[in-house]
C-alpha cells in the first residue's frame, strides 16, 4: 500500500480545492452582510408592529363581571384586551385558550373574517387573501401554532400573521424583509429554518477556514528560503561599509 506522504506539495494541493470552495462562501458571506447592511432597516425591521393591541379600551361601555364568565375547565389566567376594537377577555384554561366578548360574554372565534379585522387595524391596504395555516412558515417562525395569514394589495406585498387561538396580531412582513432574510440566509447558511447560527454545516466551514489559515501559514513559510532574503544581508553590507 503506498504511503502517503505529508509533503508541502500536498498541503498546497488541498490548500488550493480547500480554499476555492470556502473562497465561494467568503464571497456569499461578504456579498450577503454588505446587502444586509444596505437594506433600510426601517422597512425591514417596521414590520413587527403590532398596533393593534395598542388600542385604549371603551370607557363607557359596561363589561361583564370576569366572575359570571363560564367556562368548561377552571381558569388559570385571564387578560381584558381589545380584539378588532372590542373588549374581550382572554380565558386560560387547561383545555386552551378561549376568546370572549367582555359585554356580553358571548364566545368568540377566530375566524377568516376576525383575522381580516385583526389584520386592517395595522394596515390600511385591500386585504387580496386570507389563509388559514396550521403551522408557521418561514416568515412567522418565531411564534407557534396556528395562524391566519392576510396577505394586501400594497407596494410592499406586506403579509399579517393572527394567532388562530387568541387572534393577537403576531407579525407583519413585506418584500424588504423578506429581502433580506433571504440574505441572511446565506450568511449564518441555515438553508433550512434560517434560524441557527451554530448548526453543523457552519461550524465544518469555520474549522474548514481554521485549517485554510493554518496551511496558509505553513506554506507561507515553506515558499521561502534562505537565497530569497539574500538582499538583505547585502542591504546590511552596505550599511555597515565605513566611510573614508
Amino acid at each position: 500500500m503506498k504511503r502517503i506522504r505529508l509533503s508541502p506539495l500536498l498541503f498546497r494541493r488541498i490548500h488550493k480545492w480547500v480554499g476555492l470552495i470556502l473562497g465561494i462562501q467568503f464571497l456569499l458571506w461578504a456579498l450577503s452582510g454588505s446587502m444586509m447592511a444596505l437594506l433600510d432597516k426601517d422597512a425591514v425591521g417596521g414590520h413587527d408592529m403590532p398596533a393593534e393591541h395598542a388600542l385604549p379600551l371603551p370607557t363607557q361601555t359596561s363589561l361583564i363581571a370576569p366572575a359570571a364568565l363560564s367556562a368548561s375547565a377552571p381558569i388559570s389566567g385571564l387578560a381584558l384586551r381589545t380584539l378588532a376594537g372590542r373588549p374581550v377577555y382572554e380565558l386560560r384554561t387547561a383545555n386552551g385558550i378561549r376568546i370572549v366578548d367582555a359585554i356580553d360574554g358571548r364566545p368568540l372565534t377566530i375566524d377568516a373574517t376576525m383575522a381580516r379585522a385583526v389584520a386592517a387595524s395595522a394596515n390600511q391596504a385591500p386585504v387580496r387573501q386570507v389563509e388559514r395555516l396550521a403551522k408557521p412558515n418561514l416568515e412567522a417562525r418565531e411564534h407557534k401554532g396556528a395562524m391566519w395569514r392576510v396577505d394586501f394589495a400594497d407596494a410592499a406585498n406586506s403579509s399579517a400573521y393572527v394567532a388562530a387561538d387568541t387572534g393577537r396580531l403576531l407579525v407583519m412582513r413585506g418584500d424588504t424583509w423578506r429581502m433580506w432574510d433571504f440574505f441572511w440566509m446565506l450568511h449564518n447558511m441555515d438553508y433550512v429554518s434560517r434560524a441557527s447560527f451554530n448548526h453543523p454545516l457552519i461550524i465544518v466551514v469555520a474549522f474548514g477556514v481554521l485549517w485554510l489559515s493554518g496551511t496558509g501559514f505553513y506554506l507561507l513559510f515553506k515558499s521561502f528560503n534562505r537565497v530569497d532574503f539574500r538582499w538583505l544581508r547585502r542591504r546590511r553590507r552596505v550599511v555597515a561599509k565605513p566611510v573614508g
